[in-house]
């Protein structure tokens, strides 16, 4: 008797299916390749853990994603993205060792646990007024409007020492860089629009920068002037375009944590039961949600060189797509994958990234998404979804984040 290998059929992974539920192609993909080269994408997809944790830590596998950004750039809008892909090429994320350790290294003070920790006191209080004034008992709303963009806006913009007044604008520069770095699809005219946000946030925080210099405050940018780097081991060109990636990073990753944490815990009733029984559990849902359904799908990185990777020859300039979201559900890595469970104890999820690009800012976003989540599941027990079965997510390649999230508090 013969039998037949299941032919894997591969899907575009921007069409509204995929938007919708990328998850059971990705281990379909994974199953079947966990380095697969895709001619649809013009990349390579690693899928599996231990191929992820490779790439993540070969110095073959490069950051560099402004190249790549500015080949995608609409032929009518050229012109604007000079100045802004030059502030992207001084984002940490973007550059390779040792440019990425000595970019870094400004900001390790900053976000050190116990630096982030001096923020607890102010979040909680934040939290609770945020639900005070946007989440009253028996309104009908949108918990991502009026409460998961707006808490971690609060949070990061006292953080970075943000007049209360400049908010609106510097608000609106970071929604629009979000669309341009996650690759949200954009009409060329918002594509414009994105690589203008960029530069006026950058314009932005160059001035705030000097006004700190002449006036210090209890902020961040404060801080790190007063440790003496800017201006030694980094240029302030260097220092303003990294906090433009700070501002970016901070709000968009963690509204969608908080989001997608909420959706993950009242569509499992057991779940939620169990945080609401044992507050602390709140910790470990933001996790789960990390690791199952978290705000980053994949990383895009680079071949600076040949390099071998699970019997696959990757040549020398080379798009490789990091897909976390699957190798966070490997079964040879997490026993029963697919289950989301707030006591998950075991191997480390790549949620927020792995080695020398972890994320500098995950001890705040945890902090922020925690909070948020443990007082909307204990303090709130009438919070219900209005509409659990057809949440919808923004298209993007790389981040995974409702539209919306309508809910009866």
């Amino acid at each position: 008797m013969t039998t037949h290998t299941p032919v894997f059929t591969e899907r575009y992974l921007l069409s509204p299916d995929m938007i919708a539920d990328p998850y059971g192609h990705l281990d379909a993909l994974r199953d079947h390749a966990p380095v697969h080269w895709s001619p649809l994408h013009h990349a390579w997809l690693v899928t599996g853990y231990d191929q992820v944790m490779r790439c993540l830590r070969d110095p073959a596998v490069s950051a560099d994603r402004v190249r790549p950004l500015m080949d995608a750039v609409p032929q009518g809008a050229r012109e604007d993205a000079e100045r802004a892909f030059g502030i992207l090429s001084r984002w940490m994320v973007f550059n390779d060792p040792p440019e990425h350790r000595r970019l870094r290294q400004v900001f390790q003070e900053a976000f050190a646990a116990r630096a982030v920790a001096r923020y607890r006191a102010f979040t909680e209080k934040a939290t609770r007024a945020v639900l005070a004034r946007r989440a009253t008992p028996g309104r009908t709303g949108d918990l991502l409007a009026d409460v998961a963009r707006p808490l971690p806006a609060l949070v990061f913009a006292r953080w970075l020492g943000i007049p209360p007044t400049d908010g609106p604008s510097f608000w609106y520069w970071n929604t629009r860089v979000a669309d341009l770095v996650l690759g949200t699809a954009q009409e060329e005219s918002e594509y414009r629009a994105s690589l203008q946000a960029l530069v006026s946030l950058d314009d932005y925080l160059g001035a705030l920068v000097a006004r700190r210099r002449a006036e210090p405050g209890d902020d961040l940018i404060s801080q790190v002037l007063r440790e003496g780097r800017v201006g030694d081991s980094v240029t302030e060109e260097e220092f303003t375009g990294m906090l433009t990636q700070m501002a970016f990073a901070g709000g968009e990753t963690t509204s969608n944590l908080i989001a997608n944490t909420v959706l993950a815990l009242h569509t499992r009733p057991g779940q939620l039961a169990a945080v609401r029984a044992e507050p602390e559990l709140a910790q470990g849902a933001v996790e789960e949600t990390l690791r199952l359904d978290g705000p980053s799908k994949m990383s895009i990185r680079t071949a600076a060189r040949d390099l071998d990777l699970d019997g696959r020859t990757l040549r020398a300039g080379d798009r490789i797509f990091l897909v976390t979201a699957a190798a966070n559900r490997d079964p040879a890595r997490f026993p029963d994958p697919g289950r989301f469970d707030v006591r998950r104890s075991g191997a480390t999820h790549l949620g927020f990234g792995f080695g020398a690009h972890f994320c500098i800012g995950a001890a705040l976003a945890r902090l922020v998404a925690v909070a948020a989540v443990r007082t909307l599941v204990c303090d709130h027990p009438g919070l219900t979804l209005t509409d659990p079965g057809r949440p919808a997510w923004q298209p993007s390649l790389l981040n995974r984040g409702l539209t919306a999230l309508p809910v009866h508090y």
